[in-house]
């Protein structure tokens, strides 16, 4: 409680940093996996009832769904870390109008991105790597999901706040009571009205609406210190400054992430045809799951990380960073070793076509080689995040994407095919985390912690 009265996250500086982490991460990572699963079966759906040219045309959507979270990303990442800090730094105020400019923003960005991609819809979709086969999947559940553009970027935004406000319960409830609708409204739409890949969008949009419904009434509670109420939406020019300074480490996250999907879409439409995109797809959906459960970690790690940075108590800060990195190790050695030794019952789950079959299954065991490191590179990009050095996040994330992931997926698959766009994935990641540890080494040998800097102005 504040002095106040109400609810404040003040156990982020206080509590034992093992338990904080687990009771942050553990809900964020339980609201990663469902979506991943959500993601998962909707494919599935897709697969066995729709046919493997459905799953191709969805993966021809990865990048202009990239592009869209790239936005999202920026203003949720950005703006819950500096309401973090804020609330480490016991500014209250501010805070409470970084909520108000989260909440205006994504509405204001949510709505132009819509509008310029329904605008665009044909050539975008025909540049991601769509043919003839494949455009009216894709460009049927793009529409809809546009239409609804402006919901996802406030559910995902809405969920990064009430993480921060110390409510990772509910953020999670809100996630799992998403994906269970969605779920719902998949096998209603797609199995028993026959709506095909249009089902899949309508369920993901109307799901996404009540979440955001119940997150609006849970941000809403006055019993909290920081809340939704008259007055603090008005954009403040220094507010949003911070926010997209901080967010654009996620956003050029995404943004390489959209341009490394194009590119992996038409190296693989050039080699392999229109199934080795749905192989694609298969093989996305699956090490997505196990990185979404890093990311979730990571979303734990960001209040605790943030709030101590705040409040210059940098011991509990190096604490929470190397509890996040050997959870995120154990997972991704689990992704290894499934996908690794056991391919041929997870691709089974999407699709009876051998031809798809055999492409995931090549794809997947090559991609996941570096799989028990990359949630050390992860997190640490995410780390840097977290206590407001975008510069450094910022450095990582371009590194593995467009240093060394772009240039090999531009060479490789002259030359290798179609095993040279998954090595292409593999071996970017190596290097990226070779790059990852040189920096935090860095980082701790000059003493950064001292000078508590960051590259923005929080003042």
């Amino acid at each position: 409680m504040d002095k106040t009265g109400k609810r404040s996250p003040k156990e982020l500086g206080t509590d034992n940093i093992s338990k904080l982490l687990m009771r942050y991460a553990v809900p964020a990572v339980i609201s990663m996996l469902a979506a991943s699963v959500y993601n998962i079966v909707d494919r599935a759906f897709l697969g066995q009832f729709v046919g493997p040219l459905a799953i191709a045309g969805l993966a021809i959507t990865f990048p202009i769904m990239n592009l869209s979270a790239a936005f999202g990303a920026m203003i949720g990442a950005g703006g819950s870390t500096l309401l973090s800090i804020k609330l480490g730094q016991r500014d209250y105020g501010t805070a409470e109008r970084v909520l108000g400019n989260i909440i205006s923003l994504n509405v204001v960005v949510g709505f132009i991105f819509a509008v310029i991609a329904l605008i665009f819809i044909d050539p975008i979709l025909y540049f991601f790597g769509a043919s003839e086969n494949t455009l009216a999947y894709a460009k049927t559940y793009m529409i809809i999901i546009i239409y609804g553009n402006i919901i996802t970027h406030l559910t995902h935004g809405m969920t990064n706040v009430l993480r921060v406000l110390g409510h990772p319960n509910k953020a999670m409830i809100s996630v799992l009571f998403g994906v269970v609708i969605n779920l719902l409204f998949d096998y209603i739409f797609i199995n028993k009205c026959n709506w095909g890949i249009a089902g899949a969008a309508y369920a993901t949009i109307l799901s996404q609406t009540l979440s955001t419904i119940y997150l609006t009434i849970c941000l809403c509670n006055k019993n909290d210190l920081i809340h939704l109420h008259k007055g603090i939406y008005a954009m403040k020019k220094r507010i949003v400054k911070n926010i997209f300074a901080i967010g654009i480490s996620p956003f050029c996250i995404q943004m390489c992430a959209c341009l490394v999907v194009v590119l992996i879409n038409r190296g693989l439409k050039t080699h392999g045809g229109d199934l080795a995109i749905g192989a694609y797809g298969i093989v996305n959906s699956i090490t997505f799951m196990f990185i979404m459960i890093v990311m979730g970690i990571t979303q734990g790690m960001q209040p605790i990380a943030g709030y101590n940075y705040g409040a210059q108590q940098y011991e509990r800060v190096t604490q929470v960073l190397k509890s996040a990195i050997l959870y995120a190790t154990i997972v991704m050695t689990c992704s290894f070793t499934l996908c690794e030794f056991f391919p041929h019952y997870i691709v089974g789950i999407f699709t009876n076509d051998e031809e798809t079959i055999r492409l995931a299954i090549e794809g997947m065991k090559v991609i996941v080689l570096m799989s028990p490191l990359v949630g050390f590179q992860v997190v640490v990009g995410n780390f840097f995040q977290s206590i407001g050095m975008a510069k450094k996040s910022i450095f990582l994330s371009m590194s593995r994407q467009l240093l060394f992931l772009v240039p090999l997926l531009l060479i490789l698959p002259n030359y290798m095919g179609t095993v040279g766009v998954w090595a292409s994935i593999t071996i970017a990641d190596g290097l990226a985390i070779l790059v990852a540890g040189t920096m935090l080494w860095r980082f701790y040998k000059q003493g950064a912690f001292k000078t508590n800097k960051t590259d923005i102005d929080l003042t």
